[in-house]
């Protein structure tokens, strides 16, 4: 019978070696989104009350749905990261691995709605 001792088990799992990764990780998706948000926020700002077909053609230039996608995708990765350590903290066994599950999932989904959303604003934009 093999015995770990609590000392083995936690052996390498330090402050230096557990999260330092995740913590860089999110430290600099923060900072991307430091800028991202505000130019987010006049993206959106400037579609507001916009009818349809003058959004989907604000939104088929470049520059909106770049910033658009960007913020979408370096926004949900971040919550990805964030709910995984927020979740590895609260919850335990199945409950741990259910969270990270729907979490993931969840992040993905809302990422490939809004690419795909763009994509086709981007098509009908240039197929006009």
């Amino acid at each position: 019978m093999r015995y770990i001792t609590p000392r083995k088990a936690a052996q390498g799992l330090g402050s230096a070696h557990s999260g330092t990764q995740d913590h860089w990780f999110l430290t600099v998706s923060s900072c991307a989104l430091v800028l991202l948000v505000p130019a987010f926020m006049l993206v959106i700002g400037k579609a507001i009350g916009l009818p349809h077909p003058e959004l989907v053609a604000y939104f088929g230039r470049p520059y909106p749905a770049l910033i658009t996608a960007l913020f979408i995708v370096v926004g949900m990765v971040h919550f990805i990261k964030g709910t995984r350590i927020m979740i590895d903290d609260y919850f335990q066994h199945t409950a741990r691995k259910v969270a990270i599950i729907v979490s993931v999932v969840f992040s993905w989904a809302v990422i490939a709605a809004a690419v795909f959303a763009l994509a086709k604003m981007t098509l009908v934009t240039i197929a006009i």
